[in-house]
């Protein structure tokens, strides 16, 4: 798989998020959206769609709307709950005041914003306010949502997480803050001064939390973690589980941004995203990933586990 949105005139996808829904697979990504005008343009998202995880054509996208829109939204993640697609995306262009946002389609196409939108922002001094990349997924009888936020200074980005209980319509007010400090924060030299992109999974009672590490070229790769309570985290690894491609390859520049789909017949599949050019262009792929004692590898063609 090497998918890119060529719509707006260059190959440009970034922060994937992916669900099977009424027999076909949805892709949805951030796109930038000139403006019309000859202004700056804005941030939207994509949405492609797929029979097969390898091919996707796209078929939509999201545009801004609302007054806290009005800088545009990007970073989707993606649920399927109740036979809805929920679909938790972030404000952007707001500094510090960028917050977590929701909207449900019964078609996978056209969605329905939250009313009380943005539904989530942290509080704490050990924050800025801000969040970001959101990731939901359900835990213990409660949906947790990962966000990614940065210190008071503005510097540091870092993950926080939030949960809310089983029959919850993801409205603001329902959300309750579960950390007072970050889950996860850089401290390997690979990670730089960026943790962000949570892409959780449960498996065997525990959560697997894979995630961004250093910021966009720098290169940003993507570590993993564990936990059980998924509040606290342990690395796997002082290395990256997934790193940037060697000089020439199409992903130089990074992998990054993961999001975690496992499919219906138990398959795990990490989605990222990817570039040779410092960022001029965007492109998605994936990986399978197999699991053996407890831990996660990348599935090599025609390898089991």
């Amino acid at each position: 798989m090497h998918f890119a949105d060529t719509s707006k005139g260059r190959p440009f996808s970034k922060d994937p998020a992916v669900v099977r829904f009424k027999g076909r697979y949805y892709l949805y990504y951030s796109i930038f959206i000139p403006s019309e005008g000859g202004g700056k343009g804005r941030w939207g998202i994509g949405i492609a769609e797929s029979s097969d995880l390898e091919n996707w054509s796209r078929s939509g996208e999201i545009r801004p709307e609302q007054p806290y829109e009005a800088n545009g939204f990007c970073a989707p993640g993606a649920i399927v709950r109740g036979g809805q697609i929920h679909l938790f995306y972030q404000t952007y262009g707001n500094g510090a005041k960028d917050a977590i946002c929701h909207a449900i389609s019964d078609d996978g196409l056209h969605f329905r914003r939250n009313p009380t939108n943005p539904i989530f922002s942290p509080t704490g001094d050990w924050n800025n306010g801000r969040a970001i990349d959101a990731d939901v997924i359900s835990f213990n009888d409660r949906y947790f949502l990962y966000f990614a936020t940065r210190d008071p200074k503005g510097q540091i980005q870092m993950l926080g997480a939030a949960y809310t209980e089983s029959d919850s319509d993801f409205s603001r007010g329902r959300w309750v803050q579960a950390c007072s400090e970050a889950i996860l924060k850089p401290e390997l030299p690979w990670e730089g001064a960026c943790i962000e992109a949570a892409a959780a999974c449960v498996r065997d009672g525990k959560v697997y939390l894979f995630y961004a590490g250093n910021y966009n070229n720098k290169p940003q790769q993507i570590g993993c973690a564990v936990g059980e309570d998924g509040l606290r985290f342990k690395r796997l690894s002082e290395t990256p589980f997934v790193k940037n491609g060697a000089p020439g390859e199409w992903n130089s520049s990074e992998s990054g941004h993961p999001f975690l789909f496992t499919d219906e017949d138990g398959k795990t599949y990490l989605f990222y995203q990817g570039n040779n050019d410092n960022g001029n262009t965007w492109y998605l792929s994936k990986l399978e990933v197999g699991w053996a004692q407890g831990k996660p590898y990348i599935v090599k063609s025609g390898e089991g586990p």
